[in-house]
């Protein structure tokens, strides 16, 4: 078969399957991509028998649900390819707009500063601790994650990019807090999910409920970070969090329960969706 006959059988098949068409261009574009090959160069040249091979099986997991991502078995997040899996979430584009508000923070409060320590909580791939650590060598990262599997991935993601970031396991700030350690900025993506929302099959099928579900209101993690930033956090520390769109008034609440002195503020993404929290304390 030809790459344009297997474009176009595959993009039938996903149609049907309710993954779109635009997917199996895509994939075999990135196939192609990983052997050398311009697949708009050869597009009617008989298919590499080892390249349509992965495109039929990783087709037929897409028909059943499976993330594109996982799929591949990498994700573009910052302009980097990391490393996924599904012992981890898959990096989404809500939480690249995170890591460009830490980075305008660094600048705005930290930019004298030769070192600056970082806390990532909940790293799982390490997205967001490995994108800063690339983008402001001044951040000394320490990541965590209470997945022992996930840390696995963040270190291959860490030793890929040649980035210095240390890694802790346990649960949420406790890994910190044993140890004495104190940061400058805590950034972190907690699991935000209220327990009873509903959710696309394929992210229920496949993605770890443990990166996903923060209890019944969705704020259990984050009332964990709150009740211990005080434990970790230096003098004027920012503390920096992805959030559900809708969770802006009960997280703005709760915070200024803890953190009665700080500036609170909640930031828009892209969509003008609610999409970020900060606390400079």
């Amino acid at each position: 078969m030809t790459y344009h006959t297997l474009i176009l059988d595959a993009r039938e098949r996903l149609y049907e399957a309710g993954q779109g068409e635009q997917v199996a261009q895509l994939l075999m574009v990135e196939l192609c991509r990983q052997k050398n090959i311009n697949l708009y160069i050869s597009m009617d040249e008989q298919a590499n028998p080892e390249i349509e091979k992965q495109y039929l099986n990783a087709v037929a997991d897409m028909e059943k649900g499976k993330p594109f991502a996982y799929v591949l078995g990498y994700e573009a997040f910052y302009g980097y390819d990391f490393i996924v899996n599904e012992d981890v979430l898959i990096p989404r584009p809500e939480t690249e707009e995170l890591v460009g508000l830490v980075l305008q923070m660094f600048d705005e409060h930290f930019d004298d500063r030769d070192h600056v320590k970082v806390f990532d909580v909940a790293t799982g791939s390490g997205a967001i601790g490995i994108t800063l650590a690339l983008e402001e060598p001044r951040m000394d990262v320490i990541a965590s994650d209470i997945s022992k599997k996930a840390l696995e991935v963040a270190k291959q993601n860490n030793a890929k990019m040649n980035t210095m970031v240390s890694f802790l396991c346990g649960d949420m700030l406790n890994p910190f807090i044993d140890r004495d350690l104190h940061c400058d900025i805590c950034v972190c993506n907690p699991p935000y999910i209220p327990s009873e929302e509903k959710m696309e099959r394929s992210v229920i099928e496949y993605e770890p409920h443990v990166a996903l579900f923060g209890g019944e209101d969705g704020l259990k993690f984050y009332r964990d970070v709150f009740e211990k930033a005080h434990l970790v956090c230096n003098e004027h520390a920012i503390l920096a969090f992805e959030m559900g769109y809708n969770q802006k008034e009960a997280l703005m609440t709760l915070a200024r329960q803890y953190f009665p002195q700080a500036r609170i503020q909640v930031h828009k993404d892209m969509s003008q969706k609610n999409r970020m929290l900060t606390i400079e304390l």
